[in-house]
């Protein structure tokens, strides 16, 4: 017996139409996650940007207790701290890091 052949289209967010053809038994399509959006999530998330903390800002409005409120770059920096040297004579802590904003556009450092 041969395999039955199905055609599907999915609509991404970009608005191309691509087809996809299937030769599963299973009818059954799974979703392929925007692996983009996960990624720069999670960028957000360790720079603790603007729009993370709004998304934060957001969850706990709606009463999730499971939501940090502290960015990757926070977190790294209280495991990681202090910092001693072999004779514990001296300590480095971080404390409250953040990013400045962007001194160029992304078009200027283009041009450079």
């Amino acid at each position: 017996m041969a395999a039955a052949r199905s055609a599907s289209s999915t609509t991404a967010k970009n608005g191309r139409v691509a087809q996809r053809l299937s030769f599963a038994k299973i009818s059954d399509t799974v979703e392929v996650p925007d692996l983009l959006a996960l990624q720069t999530e999670s960028f957000e998330w360790l720079v603790g940007s603007k729009v993370w903390k709004k998304r934060v800002a957001a969850a706990k409005a709606a009463g999730e207790t499971i939501v940090s409120d502290r960015s990757g770059l926070q977190e790294i920096f209280q495991e990681i701290s202090p910092i001693e040297d072999s004779g514990e004579t001296m300590q480095l802590s971080f404390s409250n890091p953040y990013l400045e904003d962007e001194k160029y556009s992304l078009d200027e450092c283009k041009e450079r």
